[in-house]
């Protein structure tokens, strides 16, 4: 057992808290990284830690909309945020995606 795991409650919940916070900041500082490459290189995107936190007040049964969360996750609404910083993706990026989501199929059924 780590000594994270020995924190009571409140304190592992504020902390895990505070470092998504900090996640969210460094995602926000770093507006170059594009979706498509946190898929293809970590499997998880801005949207789906939107879709994450819509489950977790799902979870509690606190309302939040999709589109509630994206705001949230990405400061602005996402519309305005995909116009200034979110180009098409490249052939490049479409085919490392493609290779990606082929690896990770292969896998399931292997």
């Amino acid at each position: 057992m780590s000594a994270f795991d020995e924190l009571d409650p409140t304190t592992r919940t504020e902390l895990e808290a505070a470092a998504f916070r900090r996640l969210l900041q460094h995602l926000d500082d770093n507006k170059d990284v594009q979706n498509i490459d946190l898929m293809i290189l970590a499997d998880f995107c801005r949207n789906c830690l939107s879709k994450w936190l819509v489950s977790a007040a799902e979870a509690r049964d606190e309302s939040l909309s999709y589109e509630e969360a994206r705001e949230y996750v990405y400061g602005m609404p996402y519309s305005e945020w995909k116009e200034l910083y979110q180009p098409p993706a490249t052939p490049e990026q479409m085919a490392a995606w493609e290779a990606h989501h082929a690896k990770k199929k292969a896998a399931k059924q292997g």
